[in-house]
């Protein structure tokens, strides 16, 4: 389904109206994010609601502990006389429509300056704005394949995590590990399928084969006859793309009959839940995740981080919220280093971008667009479920927690 053109035709006549002085009269900077704030993927959107407002936190406010970081040693933006960003939240609740009517609400009377979001990539507003809008974490690759200007995304993409799975089964095939065969599990909107097709054809590249792909619906109760064949197929690898509810469903079905691959492995998002892990810790001892997000040692300017958002949440940083964060830190630097709040300045300021490791928060190598506004420094991790919580299991020169194989899991 190609949903990520939704949003065009309102916002395309909303944007003609949306002149730079409006923008540049405001004594702040505003920023608009369309999150999931309930409904079905309500957990993540408030997760990175909350994500988005410690990065706010972090640029509005002195913050001298996390020095290493763009914005952090001063209040506000320097180059733009210390104005403070201003952060306007809607709640699209997963719905492309609902999303439409709220983006052309942020343009025309909020007169926000740039805009994020927006969790599900069938959500994502992709162009057509006249204002900048910062991908944070969607990963369908039609968002900034179809030569947009004013779209860029901080985020890795489904090549990315494609490309380093490969890598993965490279390592694991040199240590005496068995993949002869994967499967992979895609629920069926733009996330999914994208994410599937590339885990399939870079599997075609590598000569891994794929045994069985099961397409279904996110909004499936009744997942009995899709874990039915992969028992039957017995892959070594079951790779689920998925959200939060059926990911959970899939675990608990799987355990129920009586069926445990050497080893699962999760696309991020339903696994990266702040409902998923409390949902499975019994049964999903060893599963995997990937994630460019680690804590880090105490003291670090990650686990700095992580205390902030801990204090606000009660939890801990994950993915999917952690790359919000990112994303988010790394508009603000292009907005202060524009030195203005003219969208087409923070445009031009955001191909500019070049952001070095130390400077980040997440485990890629920098932030650095390329024409279709793709950050091609994004990389990922691999991380396992140990206890009550992830951690870094691969490559092995970050790892900090040994790796299972094959997995624990429906324990109990």
């Amino acid at each position: 389904m190609k949903k990520t053109s939704w949003l065009f035709a309102a916002l395309s006549i909303a944007a003609l109206t949306f002149g730079a002085s409006a923008a540049l009269a405001a004594e702040n900077v505003k920023i608009g994010v369309l999150m999931p704030l309930t409904g079905n993927a309500a957990a993540a959107g408030q997760a990175s609601k909350a994500a988005i407002e410690v990065a706010a936190e972090i640029v509005n406010n002195a913050h001298p502990e996390l020095g290493n970081l763009p914005l952090a040693t001063t209040a506000g933006l320097p180059h733009l006389g210390g104005a403070k960003l201003d952060v306007v939240f809607v709640d699209h609740q997963g719905n492309p429509s609902l999303a439409q009517q709220l983006a052309t609400r942020l343009v025309t009377e909020d007169k926000v300056n740039a805009l994020m979001g927006a969790y599900q990539s069938s959500c994502t507003v992709a162009e057509r704005y006249g204002i900048p809008f910062m991908v944070g974490d969607s990963t369908a690759l039609n968002i900034t394949g179809r030569g947009f200007k004013y779209v860029f995304r901080a985020t890795p993409i489904a090549t990315d995590f494609a490309r380093t799975y490969m890598r993965f089964f490279s390592d694991m095939k040199k240590e005496g590990k068995t993949v002869n065969s994967i499967a992979i599990i895609n629920e069926n909107t733009d996330y999914g399928t994208s994410v599937g097709d590339a885990i399939e054809a870079e599997a075609k590249k590598d000569n891994v084969p794929v045994g069985i792909r099961i397409p279904y619906s996110a909004s499936s109760t009744d997942v009995s006859a899709q874990v039915l064949q992969l028992k039957d197929k017995k892959p070594d690898v079951a790779i689920f793309i998925s959200y939060t509810a059926d990911s959970i469903l899939y675990i608990k079905t799987m355990k129920n009959f009586d069926y445990k691959p050497p080893m699962v492995l999760g696309d991020d998002s339903g696994f990266s839940d702040p409902s998923f892990v409390p949902a499975i810790t019994d049964i999903g001892q060893g599963l995997m995740n990937r994630s460019a997000w680690d804590i880090g040692k105490p003291g670090s300017t990650t686990a700095k981080i992580n205390d902030m958002y801990k204090a606000k949440t009660g939890r801990d940083l994950d993915d999917t919220s952690g790359r919000n964060l990112q994303g988010f830190l790394a508009l603000a630097e292009a907005i202060d280093r524009a030195g203005s709040a003219d969208p087409d300045k923070i445009r031009d300021a955001l191909t500019k971008t070049d952001l070095k490791p130390e400077q980040l928060m997440m485990g890629y190598q920098g932030i650095k667009f390329d024409p279709t506004g793709q950050n091609i420094l994004a990389s990922t991790y691999l991380i396992q479920l140990h206890g009550k919580r992830y951690e870094l299991v691969w490559p092995e020169k970050a790892a900090t927690s040994e790796l299972q194989w094959p997995m624990g899991g429906w324990g109990h």
